[in-house]
């Protein structure tokens, strides 16, 4: 397999690494806006340069964002190269066609370091989908929200202390949008729902709720009852009704998600069979994520292409009702809902997930949290 690399970053330098000792795949040619010298590979500014190169089969898209990245693997799926990337967004938002595209012209598309980094969630939902239907997938997805959280938890940091750590530790970037205001999240749930369902998600129809509002007094609240707050993602097929929805969650202590550490995934399914399995592992890195990287090269080479067939648009309905700590707005829907109040915050009798988000769009200045969900 010869390799043209897009971007020479984190992951795509530690694709280079990985790759350099192996005998049945090289990276011959990468593509980097510095300058760059390399004892091995061709390094160039210009992706004609790749793109025309007939001897390069597959592409390795490193670069991350939608443009060029978007336009880059478009064109070199047209030229009848496979393609690998790591980039949530660009599969999540190009779904609808980069599958098709993929089929039509029969080249190999795989995005397992898109949604877990090292952990390879989406080759572990080709594997389950096999033997069985998968009911429900979702868990913390988002390493920088997950170390905010668990900073504010465990050692009592205010929020903008926890997200200036993340970013000295470079977990969190220097605007940190995409991840606080669960974006990132929100992308790798559509990727992993339409791979465990067989669809393509409406996604103008998934609402997202992020922790940039979270204060100590909400930490507070919910340590004093014995809960933990993580941002969580949720999908569920229910005899072929969809939901889906990101937003922060409680978890009693005695729950997987409540203890998850620092930077750390957890990522659940739900099997007809197999029943609850979740996976935990680091969410982003180097080497992890360049390792599934690899994995999807080496899956090229065995003849596997993506983990499933495209499937049909279908529309998401959030009608499953929820309990919800809300705090820092009111109106009179809200005080009509009101089942207890915790200081300054109130908790809501159960509503319907997609109602409790049209809310919160006419009020962005609240916090809110769903609370613990039976299981």
């Amino acid at each position: 397999m010869k390799i043209g690399l897009l971007g020479f970053g984190t992951v795509g330098r530690g694709v280079y690494e990985l790759t350099s000792s192996r005998q049945d795949m090289q990276v011959v040619r990468i593509l980097c806006r510095r300058d760059l010298t390399l004892p091995d590979v061709l390094v160039t500014h210009d992706f004609q340069d790749i793109l025309q190169d007939p001897t390069i089969d597959t592409v390795v898209e490193a670069i991350g964002g939608l443009h060029p990245a978007w336009e880059y693997v478009s064109a070199a799926i047209q030229a009848g190269k496979h393609v690998v990337t790591a980039n949530k967004a660009l599969v999540a938002t190009y779904y609808d066609q980069l599958l098709p595209m993929t089929q039509e012209k029969g080249v190999f598309f795989r995005c397992t370091a898109s949604v877990g980094g090292g952990i390879g969630w989406l080759s572990e939902l080709e594997r389950v989908r096999r033997c069985e239907t998968v009911r429900q997938v979702g868990g913390i997805m988002n390493g920088t929200c997950n170390y905010i959280l668990d900073a504010m938890t465990t050692r009592g940091l205010t929020y903008d202390d926890a997200l200036a750590q993340a970013q000295t530790l470079g977990y969190a970037e220097a605007d940190p949008t995409t991840d606080v205001d669960g974006f990132d999240t929100w992308h790798k749930l559509i990727v992993s729902a339409n791979i465990a369902f067989g669809v393509s998600l409406e996604t103008s129809q998934i609402p997202v709720s992020g922790i940039r509002r979270i204060q100590a007094c909400d930490v507070q609240a919910f340590r004093e009852r014995g809960l933990t707050c993580k941002l969580v993602s949720t999908a569920r097929d229910v005899g072929g009704v969809f939901s889906a929805y990101v937003q922060p969650t409680l978890f009693p202590a005695c729950e997987p998600e409540a203890i998850v550490p620092t930077n750390y995934n957890l990522i659940t399914l739900v099997g007809n069979t197999s029943g609850r399995q979740s996976f935990l592992g680091q969410g982003a890195g180097r080497y992890p994520t360049a390792y599934n990287v690899v994995q999807d090269c080496v899956d090229f080479l065995r003849g596997q292409g993506f983990y499933g067939v495209y499937g049909p648009k279908v529309s998401v309905s959030n009608q499953e009702k929820l309990m919800y700590y809300v705090r820092g707005g009111s109106d009179a829907w809200l005080e009509d809902n009101v089942a207890q109040h915790w200081g300054s915050a109130v908790i809501t009798r159960p509503v319907a997930v997609e109602q409790m988000h049209q809310w919160l769009r006419e009020h962005p200045s609240v916090f809110l949290a769903a609370l613990p969900e039976k299981r």
